[in-house]
């Protein structure tokens, strides 16, 4: 066992031995780290004996919890097993004065002879016995001292004056030397030796002797105590010292193992050649290689070959290692481990007391968890944990490597912007696991079409990004982004449900769309703006002109929310009219916005920029109040009716708004109706039902605006308290034409709503003959331009005052199908001659001609518009070189649009 030193703050030093063999003087320094782990330390100066006490010092009496006297109890064995040199000097003194080992004519003598026998051996043989050993040091002291004191009575007295014929002083000469040999053999334990003389003082005072014996056996007792009672308080100090080393020892080997065993860190030292000669147990398990056969191997063969890719830990060690220089958290990476394994090394050179190199020792911890953390952390943050494609940290990052080039010359790269089509409505009506699902989907299918050539990252929400390094012409950046609409567009399977969605792409490239990053994101974001507005599912390269159309959009939203502040908007109300008595029931409260430099602007342009911006909220809440505040001055039975943006209805407040505005405007809530479009049920949940039963609280009327159009089904009508079904206008138009089906669209509504005892209004009726067949199919409300254009409040009060609340019809008498501006030749034949005409306008029933004079009304011609269409028509009206042509059947327009024949002349 070594034996090593360790230093502590308060300045003691302390030897300790360890059970760790050679690598026992790095202590020195571990002990130190191991100390400050401890959750709770001994003073020293708790443990100091009390010096004063003379009974303890000679182990007379318990020593405390601070020490076992050992140094007094470990001297017994010795005794015992020397003592027989004891007995056998008294017996040859016994023989050399010619004392009689057996005078059987005195008693006495014998009995002597044998107790002396019987306690000599009680020296030799108990001490080293089970029971003797067990008793507590200060216990075998006080057996030993009575039975050493036996031992020289009991030898005094063989020796006695009337024993022997000599002369007294070679009696005491002989007790003494025999005094002298026991206290020999009890070396350091010096008050047995003070007791064997009191025995042999104790038989000459009794037997008489002279003062001259008695003062030197006197004389002998009082030196011998003295020495043992200095002897007693060095033994005990030093005992307490070594008890103290052996304590902290203890504890740091303590320390030591259970911090190898936690895991936390390990140990390690190498001979002068660098090989090991100790390595911790808990390193050497995570090691393919046997303990015994890494004892005396290279201390590098345990770490894998340096990387500067990986830090270089392996050379610098080795550096440190060969300059025999310390070195403190270097970076390794373990070698012949099952997985990859890091280290953080720290080491010390080792010499002795004249310079001489033996080695390194130092210490370790495993810093694998620690690196995947990291690694782990640095994924994150380039990596989005959803898809795992790169997240807008990574892509910003490219993009602006990408931009930056090489030689301080911008770098050619292309950039697109993809955003998904209908994902809400999948992550509304499936919920957002199913949504998230359908996100990997996407990226997987966007790394697939991709591919090598770029890299493909998430935005955020549904929005992706194509980063494409180096030039590309727009074919096959075309291409590429009609590639993806593609395979983005095939059908997914989420939770056993096909799903269909759509992507819009925007383009733009550098450096002709920009030669920074962040001018390449917003003009790629302009452009997924366009193919968005394009109608979707298409893409889109950048253009000067969407940035201005984007300033316009940005100049439009200041404008549109200064016109909120200063009272610029205006409301304007078309009537609702029964279609059976012809009387207006209510109107609908339509927004208007003249801009003071643009003029009108239609309610299509400007809402969508308030619901994006935010501004839908304040404004729908100056629409109930105003429309409100209008209706409380007209007829008592006709109501208003206000249309609610989907974002007001997500809005817990709302009811709270309507009747506030009820309440300002003393108007009847049955007076007001609330216009909410499908698109609120895209949402279906507790929410939405619990508005509808709030607002149906309050006692408003509830009615489906564009029905028929959005992409709900019908499951919602059997629970929504609506009052009335409105029929949109897309189903109204045309509805009189021949072959269109809009009238048995409209006649099926009108049997649902009379079904669930709904009210219809027909919307966007603009001809006589549309009101006709709207009221042939049953509707219970007509809408439209046929009864005039939206009034303002003051015109609704004036109209009130003249005609009251009966309905004027001002459109048309009929209405005509959807005319096509065109200029193109045609030839027209009449009574086997061929003419040629122009066309200037033309719709599926008739065309205006031009270029023929005079055509008399009523004349049958045929004209033609190429060599696979010719349509036989009648002349209607005709002025000058003009006149309007009826088909005698439905033409295809867009066949008409085609070549046209060789003309004749």
């Amino acid at each position: 066992m070594l034996e090593y030193e360790a230093r502590r703050g308060n300045g003691c030093t302390f030897h300790a031995s360890s059970r760790m063999g050679n690598w026992g003087k790095f202590l020195s320094t571990s002990v130190r780290y191991a100390w400050d782990m401890a959750p709770s330390r001994i003073k020293l100066n708790d443990t100091l004996f009390r010096r004063g006490d003379l009974a303890i010092a000679l182990g007379l009496a318990e020593g405390g919890t601070e020490v076992s006297a050992f140094w007094i109890s470990g001297a017994f064995t010795h005794i015992a097993r020397l003592w027989p040199l004891v007995l056998l000097g008294k017996l040859c003194t016994l023989t050399l004065l010619h004392v009689s080992f057996f005078d059987f004519r005195s008693i006495m003598h014998v009995l002597t002879f044998a107790f002396m026998l019987l306690v000599d051996g009680v020296l030799i043989f108990v001490p080293r016995g089970e029971y003797f050993q067990n008793q507590r040091p200060h216990i075998q002291k006080w057996l030993m001292l009575p039975t050493v004191l036996l031992s020289g009575m009991a030898f005094s007295l063989l020796m006695g004056p009337a024993q022997f014929a000599g002369p007294l002083s070679l009696s005491l000469a002989a007790e003494v030397a025999v005094a002298l040999l026991a206290a020999s053999i009890f070396g350091d334990r010096r008050l047995l030796g003070v007791s064997y003389f009191l025995g042999t003082l104790i038989i000459s005072i009794i037997q008489g002797a002279g003062f001259a014996q008695i003062g030197l056996l006197l004389s002998c007792i009082v030196v011998m105590l003295i020495a043992a009672v200095r002897q007693a308080h060095s033994d005990l100090d030093r005992a307490i010292v070594r008890h103290q080393q052996d304590l902290r020892a203890q504890r740091a080997d303590r320390l030591l193992q259970e911090y190898e065993q936690s895991g936390q860190g390990w140990f390690w030292e190498t001979d002068r050649q660098g090989c090991l000669s100790y390595i911790s147990e808990t390193l050497a398990g995570t090691l393919d290689i046997a303990d015994e056969k890494m004892i005396g191997r290279p201390i590098t063969d345990i770490i894998c070959p340096g990387d500067y890719r990986q830090g270089g830990g392996e050379r610098t060690l080795g550096f440190h290692l060969s300059a025999r220089t310390g070195f403190s958290d270097i970076h390794v990476r373990a070698a012949a481990t099952q997985d990859e394994r890091w280290w953080s090394m720290s080491g010390q050179p080792v010499f002795n007391e004249y310079g001489q190199f033996h080695g390194f020792r130092g210490s370790g911890t495993d810093l694998t968890e620690m690196r995947r953390s990291q690694a782990e952390v640095k994924r994150l943050a380039q990596f989005d944990s959803l898809t795992g494609l790169a997240n807008r940290v990574q892509m910003l990052r490219s993009l602006e490597d990408a931009v930056a080039g090489s030689q301080g010359r911008t770098g050619d790269c292309a950039l697109m912007m993809l955003d998904l089509d209908r994902f809400k409505s999948v992550n509304d009506t499936l919920g957002h696991p199913a949504g998230d699902a359908l996100l990997r989907q996407v990226s997987q299918r966007l790394q697939r079409v991709v591919g090598e050539r770029g890299l493909v990252g998430r935005q955020g929400g549904d929005e992706f990004k194509i980063l494409l390094p180096g030039r590309h012409d727009r074919t096959a950046l075309a291409q590429l982004a009609q590639t993806v609409i593609s395979s983005v567009g095939q059908p997914y399977t989420i939770e056993g449900t096909a799903v269909v969605i759509g992507v819009s792409i925007g383009i733009s490239s550098c450096p002709h769309d920009g030669d920074t990053a962040d001018a390449l994101i917003r003009n790629a974001d302009l452009a997924l703006y366009a193919a968005k507005g394009d109608g979707r599912g298409v893409h889109r390269f950048y253009s000067a002109e969407m940035h201005a159309d984007a300033e316009d959009r940005r100049r439009l939203e200041e404008d549109l929310r200064y016109a909120l502040a200063a009272d610029g908007l205006h409301l304007v109300y078309q009537p609702v009219v029964s279609s059976g008595t012809e009387q207006i029931t209510g109107f609908e409260a339509l927004l208007r916005w003249n801009h003071p430099v643009r003029g009108a602007i239609s309610p299509a342009v400007f809402i969508p920029i308030a619901e994006e911006t935010g501004l839908i909220g304040p404004i729908g809440d100056w629409v109930l109040r105003t429309a409100c505040r209008d209706a409380a001055m007209w007829a008592d039975d006709i109501r208003v009716a206000v249309n609610v943006s989907p974002i007001q209805f997500a809005n817990p407040g709302l009811p709270a708004t309507v009747m506030n505005a009820l309440a300002a405007a003393q108007l009847a809530p049955g007076r007001l109706e609330l216009e909410i479009t499908e698109s609120v049920f895209l949402n279906d949940d507790e929410g939405t039902d619990s508005m509808f039963a709030r607002l149906k609280g309050i006692g408003v009327r509830l009615a489906l605006d564009d029905f028929g159009t959005g992409y709900s089904s019908l499951g919602y009508l059997k629970k929504a308290p609506f009052d009335k079904i409105k029929i949109d206008q897309s189903f109204v138009r045309g509805a009189v034409i021949n072959g269109s089906r809009n009238s048995a669209i409209i006649r099926a509504i009108v049997s649902l709503a009379e079904a669930l005892g709904m009210d219809t209004t027909a919307e966007g009726a603009e001809t006589q003959d549309e009101l006709a067949l709207i009221r042939e199919l049953g509707c219970s409300h007509i809408q439209g331009y046929v009864y005039g254009r939206p009034l303002e409040a003051g015109e609704v009060l004036k109209r009130q005052e003249s005609h009251g609340t009966l309905a004027l019809v001002e459109g048309f008498q009929s209405s005509r199908p959807e005319r096509k501006t065109m200029l193109r030749t045609i030839a027209v034949h009449h009574d086997a001659h061929v003419y040629t005409g122009r066309i200037r306008n033309i719709s599926a029933t008739g065309a205006l001609i031009e270029g023929l004079w005079h055509v008399p009304e009523g004349t049958q011609l045929a004209v033609e518009f190429n060599e696979s269409l010719r349509a036989d028509a009648v002349v209607r009206w005709s002025r000058d070189d003009r006149m309007g042509v009826e088909f005698i059947a439905a033409i295809d327009i867009a066949s008409a649009s085609a070549a046209p024949r060789s003309l004749a002349s």
